[in-house]
């Protein structure tokens, strides 16, 4: 059995703001998410910008149905709250509870790259001075990265599949790929699909800059500048991306609004190296030629591509050389962009919110600027979208994510046609 997967809701926690209304209009401006770091002294790690969730605020959340009240909140890690309004304003947006359906055909596949990791650090400062008696009894079931799955299950009652994929910085594409999948091939009829990450302790920031990942720009217009010759690394960011996938079918029977069809996924590995990606693109390419294949399409069918593109100096000139081996004629004439160019990169959530912006692309017609973009690199001599925003037809699109340990995600988007 194979069938039509749709996207029909979306919900998004960004540092360009909560809610997809305010996530898409910032996108929209070409407004730059970024603010300097203000949680702890900068002096040691010397990264001075983030892209941090400024606007949310739980306690508007509290007995919203779907949600949390006050008491359950204190026993709620960050990233899973920013997973439950996601996933909660996604359910809305899509007009249903999917009450209809047997609760074993509606799954929940959203995952996070690092979890409750403030958590765990605040947690063993106290271990440490305390002893293992004052650990909370709270401890594991908040910080487990598969709670934000479990917790949303919980609240809207769906009862199949349900899991938490950790594959770093792809775990978003690869959660919505595999959930396309359950559903394509007759195991679900709806899910609630994405990715979640909460990451504003300098403990986390001190792991990435002493790896060299991070910018330690002071620029905030010119900290994340993918593709850019003097790219200095990504700004760490924060927030999550939830969307409402579902069998298409039952999508039109119901009226659904849809916002596009995910019509294939491409899943590698780069077998290469711990951080690095493979120079050559060979494995990232083959995801997109996989994902390309699935859905029937060819490169020259693709009018647009969401890239990974960190501002780290080897992803993006080994992107670039990806998109060459999978498109070959066709690379220089596809419009590609990067969403981290304006809210940094989300980790286990990247995936997820930039499947959002693929969503409303092709909604739309409309593919935003690589902004903060000024000295061209000889290396990434492709298209950027770095002159302004356009506005045309999108007729398909792919989005990349590209995870530590050679993770490679594509997922291919279309619009919805009879």
């Amino acid at each position: 059995m194979s069938r039509r997967v749709v996207i029909t809701g979306l919900g998004a926690v960004t540092p360009l703001g909560t809610g997809v209304d305010k996530f898409w209009k910032g996108i929209k401006e070409n407004r730059i998410g970024f603010s300097y770091i203000d949680m702890f002294d900068t002096e040691a790690t010397g990264v001075k910008i983030a892209g941090i969730v400024r606007d949310f605020d739980e306690s508007a959340y509290f007995d919203v149905k779907g949600c949390f009240d006050k008491k359950e909140s204190k026993r709620m890690d960050t990233f899973t709250k920013y997973a439950l309004v996601a996933a909660h304003e996604a359910l809305v947006d899509a007009g249903t509870d999917f009450s209809d359906l047997d609760p074993y055909r509606a799954g929940v596949i959203v995952g996070s790259g690092i979890g409750g990791i403030d958590l765990t650090l605040s947690e063993y400062e106290k271990f440490l001075q305390k002893g293992s008696s004052r650990v909370s009894v709270f401890y594991i079931p908040m910080m487990i990265s598969n709670m934000a799955a479990g917790t949303i299950s919980m609240k809207t009652g769906f009862r199949g599949a349900n899991f938490d994929i950790s594959t770093a910085c792809a775990t978003g594409t690869h959660s919505i790929g595999e959930a396309f999948r359950k559903i394509k091939d007759g195991y679900l009829d709806a899910a609630l699909a994405g990715g979640t990450e909460s990451t504003s302790i300098e403990f986390t920031y001190a792991g990435f800059a002493n790896m060299k990942a991070l910018t330690k720009s002071g620029d905030l217009s010119r900290a994340s500048v993918p593709f850019d010759k003097e790219r200095s690394g990504f700004v760490l960011g924060e927030g999550s991306g939830v969307v409402v996938l579902e069998e298409y079918e039952h999508a039109k029977a119901r009226g659904a609004k849809i916002y596009a069809e995910i019509a294939g996924y491409g899943a590698t590995c780069d077998g290469y190296h711990m951080t690095s990606p493979m120079p050559t693109g060979e494995a990232a390419g083959m995801g997109m030629t996989l994902a390309m294949q699935e859905a029937g399409l060819t490169p020259a069918d693709i009018d647009y591509i969401n890239a990974h593109g960190t501002s780290t100096g080897l992803n993006d000139k080994y992107e670039t050389a990806a998109v060459k081996l999978a498109f070959g004629d066709c690379a220089k004439s596809v419009k590609i962009n990067s969403t981290k160019s304006m809210i940094g990169h989300l980790l286990g959530a990247a995936g997820a919110v930039e499947a959002i912006v693929c969503a409303k692309s092709i909604q739309e017609g409309f593919i935003h600027r690589t902004v903060g973009y000024q000295v061209p690199d000889e290396d990434c001599d492709l298209d950027y979208c770095v002159d302004g925003n356009i506005e045309q037809e999108v007729r398909a699109a792919l989005s990349n994510s590209l995870g530590f340990g050679g993770h490679n995600a594509t997922l291919c988007f279309k619009k919805v046609t009879d």
